[in-house]
């Protein structure tokens, strides 16, 4: 809980709304009158009278020095900051109409003030010397028609509306403006003055009927925000409304124009804030919606406390503040932690705003207890995330981009198995978009679906010639596995050099190597001796099965374009001093097993021997699986698997002698089939005397070529039924695949990666080593057949970087030169004639 600083207290008044200035706390209060606040002392230096309803919504334009007020009332007025005088009374279309103004938006470039309005219209009206001497006009128009004078109304005051002042029905009474309670009331001066201070005059400006969208919502407008910070740079205007729904409209010199439009069924949509690309939205159903611009998507909902209405939220860098109806706040972090939460009004909390002091920070709340309340507030330790969105992404001089960026990239902690890090991994991709856009890039984020962490879509467009050019897709992920403290010599989110290395999370798999391949483009792309399209498509889910790749591929294959050869760059050399290509990996099947006995866990000194076990049946079933040579039993397992040519003997005869490791175990773990016991977990204690009444188990498969995937996973799961029915257990036994993934092999004949292995000695000067790899990467197979076409992989790092260990690293010349390998393969393939001539090669 944050140290309250000071109260203030209203005249038994809810307060409404709130702002501040350098100098002035202003509160809005339901008996239609602004208090005016001395920042430094919290006493009361005026209170601004004239609206004659409750004061709805306040907005501040700092450019102006003005404080835009509305009001039940059915008016905007518009005070000078500086000298506490009223300047405008801005009436909207329709005047009363209109009904209570509930939100205000201002628009600095623009000069213009947004209201939403209780009529479910949106109207605006900028303050330039046009539309104020036009509205001057029609204000004179509406008093004298036809030329007569007649008599009007007093400055400020207003008519009743058949609707908004009407009494109930069985009162049987005309509508008058006693019927909203809010009788011309001059309001109240400092709580020991005793006096009221009268209203002077302001001009009076009218909102024309061709600044209105109506209906612009099938609900009252509760909330608005603009957005300017985008990753597109277009100005927008996000509205809130009671129909369930957002808005958003491009801010367009004519006007306002709808763009998209999120709905929910949770519930009014009762506040609104925005940072970049980001909105959060306040619920009815007490949840805060966290929207992504970018991809136009739901990426997070955070329940604050259900069925309690979220009525207010503040941002203070990355963290979030909600104000809740029963009186609550509450404070999130970026990863939508919440580490604080204090009853701060007796009441509802109706409003906050967080402003700047002299040193620091200040949360302000107001609530239906009389009170305001001003809070310490003090920065939470992790904003890293965010506040790099504000600096630029690549370094100020051509030789550091590589590495400058390197330091943004891996400062983001991307782990996407973490709910924690959710929020991370979108930064990551807002991040990384921003960046590959700096160095010349068209660039997209695509989304996967709600929950899952977007796709960045980036293509660097060659120059255009007589002939088409090739269209290389780079794949890769941004998204990294967790990185505990322990065993590390530095900090895993700070990338460190030392000794000709960069240390930290990421920064070998995968995030090093994208760059490099950016980079790449980049240098070309300025040199204007880019001649082919490189797209690049960077997931943020690999690390967990890549989640919605393959959907969100498939929904925008149109926006990737046709594509020739597919270059991938995440694994590493088998030896530290000699360059490779990769031409295989295997496959993978995993598969869960678990063993119940439907009963509770017992304990094994009562029940020992009276029970069949489901440890005992996970044990036989387990062993099963392999004989004592580590053979796998499945039946016919072997059968599809490729025989080793006389080439492939020597080639690992050669990796044999380089690496001082037997062939025999290269080849077991590169193009043997294997079985892994991943895990083995109990229900209960885990108490040595209990008996588990369920036992889980995880096991995986690695294939190779040419073995069928989906063969493979029905033979697994056939055998493990067949073989535990003999058990003849009462024991029942379920079998999942969760997860699964087709081997690769590479065309070593293939021009393209002939192009590849070229580029690589020309680079380096000696010849690649050509290896395979245990591990599988399941988008690769899946993109070659997708979009017909060979994929590459070119490893960057050594094989002693660590991945996925404790101090990660990559080499700052391996770095570099895989940067350089990138521009010569992209050189290569770029020639005229190549791609004719490799689809020859492909037909033939």
């Amino acid at each position: 809980m944050p140290t309250l600083i000071h109260s203030l207290v209203e005249q038994k008044s809810s307060v409404l709304s709130l702002a501040a200035t350098d100098k002035y706390i202003f509160s809005g209060s339901q008996n239609q009158d602004i208090s005016v606040w001395h920042k430094d002392t919290f006493t009361l230096k005026r209170t601004l009278s004239g609206h004659e309803g409750s004061v709805l919504a306040l907005e501040y334009a700092q450019d102006k020095g003005w404080l835009f007020s509305s009001s039940g009332d059915s008016t905007i007025r518009v005070w000078s900051t500086k000298t506490l005088k009223p300047l405008y009374i801005l009436r909207p279309y329709l005047d009363v109409g209109a009904g209570d103004i509930f939100s205000l938006a201002w628009l600095p470039s623009s000069q213009t003030i947004f209201i939403g309005c209780q009529n479910t219209s949106l109207q605006w009206f900028s303050f330039d010397n046009d539309s104020i001497a036009r509205s001057d006009s029609l204000d004179a128009a509406l008093s004298t028609p036809s030329g007569t004078t007649t008599p009007s109304t007093s400055a400020g005051a207003r008519q009743a509306h058949k609707f908004f002042d009407s009494y109930p029905r069985f009162e049987r009474r005309p509508a008058d403006l006693l019927a909203r309670n809010t009788a011309n009331k001059t309001g109240r001066g400092s709580p020991d003055s005793g006096h009221s201070e009268d209203v002077p005059s302001a001009m009076q400006l009218n909102i024309p009927a061709v600044n209105v969208i109506d209906p612009a919502h099938y609900g009252y407008i509760y909330c608005m925000a603009v957005l300017t910070a985008t990753g597109d740079d277009i100005t927008r205007l996000a509205t809130g409304s009671g129909d369930e729904s957002i808005k958003l409209w491009q801010c367009l010199p004519n006007g306002p124009e709808f763009e998209h439009e999120f709905s929910f069924d949770r519930g009014a949509i009762l506040t609104i804030v925005a940072k970049g690309d980001t909105i959060y939205a306040g619920c009815q159903d007490g949840c805060v919606k966290v929207l992504d611009l970018e991809t136009k998507t739901l990426i997070r909902t955070v329940i604050v406390e259900e069925g309690i209405d979220v009525i207010s939220i503040s941002l203070f860098n990355s963290d979030l503040f909600t104000c809740s109806a029963n009186g609550w706040v509450k404070r999130w972090l970026a990863s939508f932690d919440c580490i604080a939460s204090w009853n701060a009004h007796s009441g509802i909390a109706l409003s906050s705003i967080v402003t700047q002091r002299e040193q620091g920070f200040y949360l302000v709340t107001g609530g239906n207890d009389s009170s305001i309340r001003v809070w310490d507030c003090v920065p939470s330790t992790r904003t890293i995330s965010q506040e790099l969105q504000r600096s630029p992404c690549i370094g100020p001089t051509a030789t550091d981009v590589l590495t400058y960026a390197l330091t943004k990239f891996v400062s983001i902690p991307s782990v996407s198995s973490l709910p924690s890090h959710k929020e991370d991994c979108r930064q990551t991709a807002i991040w990384l978009r921003k960046c590959l856009g700096q160095l010349g890039a068209r660039t997209f984020l695509l989304p996967t679906g709600e929950g899952n962490n977007p796709l960045v879509l980036a293509t660097f467009n060659g120059t255009v010639g007589e002939h088409r050019k090739p269209r290389v897709l780079f794949y890769g992920h941004y998204d990294v596995i967790p990185a505990p403290r322990d065993g590390w010599n530095s900090e895993p989110f700070t990338l460190t050099g030392k000794n000709g290395y960069l240390y930290g999370r990421g920064a070998t798999d995968n995030k090093g190597p994208i760059l490099a391949v950016a980079c790449a483009a980049a240098d070309l792309l300025s040199r204007r001796a880019l001649g082919l399209d490189l797209v690049m498509l960077i997931e943020g889910e690999e690390e967990c099965g890549s989640i919605g790749f393959r959907e969100t591929v498939q929904k925008h294959k149109d926006a990737i374009g046709d594509i020739d050869a597919i270059l991938v760059s995440n694994s590493t050399w088998i030896t530290d001093d000699r360059p490779c290509i990769t031409y295989g990996l295997r496959g993978v099947v995993h598969c869960n097993i678990e063993i119940t006995s439907q009963l509770p866990d017992l304990h094994s000194g009562v029940e020992g021997g009276g029970i069949v076990e489901p440890m005992v049946d996970m044990v036989k079933l387990l062993a099963a699986l392999t004989d004592d040579r580590n053979r796998v039993l499945i039946p016919q397992f072997y059968d599809a698997v490729r025989v080793k040519t006389d080439e492939e003997k020597e080639l690992y005869d050669l990796l044999s002698q380089i690496t001082q490791k037997p062939a025999s175990s290269l080849v077991a773990r590169w193009r043997e089939p294997s079985l892994t016991i991943h895990t083995i977990e109990i229900s209960g204690p885990k108490n040595a005397t209990v008996i588990p009444g369920s036992v889980k188990a995880q096991v995986s498969l690695r294939i190779v070529p040419d073995q069928d995937l989906e063969t493979i996973i029905k033979s697994l799961s056939d055998y493990l039924r067949t073989k535990y029915a003999e058990f003849q257990s009462p024991n029942q036994i379920q079998i999942s695949v969760d997860h699964s993934a087709d081997w690769w092999l590479g065309s070593l004949d293939d021009l393209w990666f002939k192009a590849l292995e070229s580029a690589i000695q020309d680079e380096w000067g000696i010849g690649p080593l050509r290896i395979r790899e245990g591990g599988s990467i399941p988008s690769v197979p899946w993109l070659e057949k997708e979009f017909g076409c060979h994929a590459l992989h070119l490893p960057m790092g050594q094989g002693s970087d660590q991945a996925h260990l404790p101090n990660e690293r990559i080499s700052i010349i391996n770095l570099n030169k895989g940067k350089s390998v990138v521009e010569r393969f992209l050189t290569k393939t770029a020639a005229e004639g190549f791609l004719s001539y490799s689809k020859d090669q492909v037909s033939s």
